[in-house]
């Protein structure tokens, strides 16, 4: 501090102040690497004298060394030797400078600061200038090279966003090939420059072989051959068309950019009379799977643009049948396919799978044209007789223990009648998704054969007819199913009783019933009935209740809402 001070007080003007820097933002440290070059040896005492006297005072004496003198002056410090030089931590790094650089400047690990120059070492070189602020008009220019394409033409600034790229055959070597430039310019105002060669874009295009200018257009007629092409619709697709020719194996091409890009090659190729592009595109479509969105987008292609039927005849046979008919014979069939499949697991899922298919909110279901309502019933009306079939032999094979017995060659009867109540709960299912499940709940109700042999059959098999009963009921409870109000009236009256008898099992073999919505759209559907017939469904349902208690379905809130309806309300209307 007190050789700072001494020079500041030297020759009582403004002293020269040593550069530093330490932890600041205002510029960056000029690095020990950027010092120049010494002067050589002839010129190298002129430069220290040089040095000298810049760092003397002037107009004033003074003496030397750290008591403030004035007129004494420092040497340049001695270039490190080669062994010291070689010693030094970063002697790997700056070999390649030999002696240029002060080993005072070399940093310690933990210095922040670098070492404050002397007055008689060379100032350093100045950091190099920004580069000049880009004009806001201008913007910036984009190269796309495929993996083939041998140059890149260089563009100038456009006010456009621009693409540039080149196109040349593999095996070319030639820049001169590249003899014509092809503009695209797309509806959303993009741009893409490709330098092509000619003979392979005219050769393979009769579109551009009709539009490019003759060979001996020059630059002086207008900057080279050159084809414009304005309001392309989708730019890269019409570029990746224009590198298809180019390919040398268009098949690994058309695999690498997929399904979606080869459709939308396909419409430029097929708009520019590129034949070997759509052979090419619909070729590879045809030979690979595609997802339902670009099934689609390649059942509107076909709707909007006409192709040779030679050569697409392969991927209309994907796409539609040559003889439309309808799909009621083979709903059809694969329902009974189902309703015949003896195979438990299969026929959950094969139900399941139909069922979605046929489902009226399905996105495969638009109409009922699949689905024909005589052909559903014609095969209910199979599986209830079956069904019916099946009682008789269980109640004629029942011995005194009332123990059904297994005919030999056949699966037990509890397995064959389960099956069957399955299929008639399935059909009755897609039947009320489609709303036509009327003519069912009548065709149930009417099943007087049915309901005698409940009496007679056994608990564990007669609980599968109740099963049927609970699927129509919670129908009703929810009123999917409308009907009118007699049939209502007799489907209680057939079926309400071996409901209660049959609901503790129910509750124990559910297979996937449920048992809570059972007892409340039990009690809504019930609520329908006029009231006086209500109120004998009510008491026999009061009484089973009192009875058996959680072996009877709960129907209070139902039997709460009737008694309002009957007593509370009428002894109201009538004091009035």
């Amino acid at each position: 501090m007190e050789h700072r001070r001494g020079r500041r007080r030297a020759g009582g003007g403004a002293a020269v102040r040593p550069r530093g820097w330490c932890c600041s933002f205002g510029g960056v440290p000029q690095s020990p690497d950027l010092r120049p070059f010494p002067p050589t040896s002839s010129t190298g005492v002129a430069a220290s004298a040089a040095a000298a006297a810049a760092a003397s005072p002037v107009g004033g004496g003074g003496g030397g060394g750290m008591g403030g003198g004035v007129g004494s002056r420092k040497l340049p410090p001695k270039s490190p030797s080669i062994s010291s030089f070689h010693s030094s931590p970063t002697s790997s790094r700056l070999a390649g400078l030999g002696g240029l650089i002060d080993p005072r400047r070399i940093l310690s690990p933990g210095r922040v600061s670098p070492i404050d120059l002397d007055d008689s070492a060379p100032l350093p070189l100045p950091l190099p200038l920004p580069p000049p602020p880009v004009s806001p008009a201008a913007e910036e220019v984009v190269a796309v090279v495929p993996a083939e394409n041998a140059a890149v033409v260089v563009a100038e600034k456009a006010a456009l966003p621009l693409v540039v790229a080149s196109m040349r055959e593999p095996d070319a070597c030639d820049e001169a090939a590249l003899d014509l430039t092809l503009f695209l310019r797309g509806r959303d105002g993009r741009c893409v420059v490709m330098e092509l060669d000619s003979t392979v874009l005219c050769d393979s295009s009769a579109f551009f072989a009709a539009m490019a200018p003759p060979r001996g257009v020059d630059a002086a007629a207008g900057g080279g051959r050159r084809i414009e092409v304005d309001g392309v619709d989708n730019v890269e697709a019409f570029r990746a068309a224009v590198e298809l020719m180019y390919q040398s194996d268009p098949l690994r091409w058309l695999a690498a950019a997929g399904v979606s890009r080869a459709i939308d090659v396909l419409e430029v190729s097929s708009s520019i009379m590129f034949e070997r592009g759509v052979k090419l595109c619909l070729s590879y479509i045809e030979a690979v799977p595609w997802n339902e969105n670009e099934e689609e987008k390649l059942k509107n292609l076909f709707a909007r643009c006409i192709f040779d039927e030679a050569i697409s005849q392969d991927v209309l046979a994907r796409l539609r049948p040559h003889n439309w008919s309808s799909s009621e014979d083979l709903t059809v069939h694969l329902i009974q396919s189902v309703t015949n499949s003896t195979n438990s697991g299969a026929r959950k899922d094969m139900q399941s799978l139909l069922y979605g298919l046929l489902s009226k909110s399905s996105v495969y279901q638009k109409d009922l044209s699949g689905l024909n309502k005589e052909s559903m019933y014609n095969i209910c009306y199979a599986c209830l007789n079956l069904l019916v079939d099946l009682f008789d032999e269980a109640t004629e094979a029942t011995n005194h223990n009332a123990q059904a017995l297994v005919i030999r060659g056949s699966k037990p009867f509890i397995e064959r009648i389960s099956q069957q109540t399955e299929n008639l709960n399935w059909l009755f299912d897609i039947l009320v998704n489609n709303d036509m499940a009327e003519e069912f709940v009548e065709l149930w109700a009417k099943q007087d054969k049915l309901i005698s042999i409940h009496e007679q059959a056994s608990p564990m098999m007669r609980y599968e007819l109740s099963r049927i009963s609970a699927s129509v009921f919670i129908a009703l409870g929810k009123g999917k199913v409308q009907c009118r109000g007699e049939l209502r009236s007799l489907l209680f009256y057939g079926w309400f009783s071996p409901m209660m008898l049959d609901f503790g099992w129910l509750q124990r073999c559910s297979k996937g019933l449920d048992v809570r919505s059972l007892e409340e759209n039990l009690g809504q559907a019930l609520l329908t009935l006029p009231l006086k017939q209500q109120q004998c469904l009510f008491e026999e349902w009061f009484q089973c209740f009192a009875s058996r208690g959680a072996e009877c379905p709960n129907l209070t809130r139902a039997f709460q809402v009737w008694w309002r309806r009957s007593f509370v309300r009428s002894s109201v209307e009538a004091q009035r």
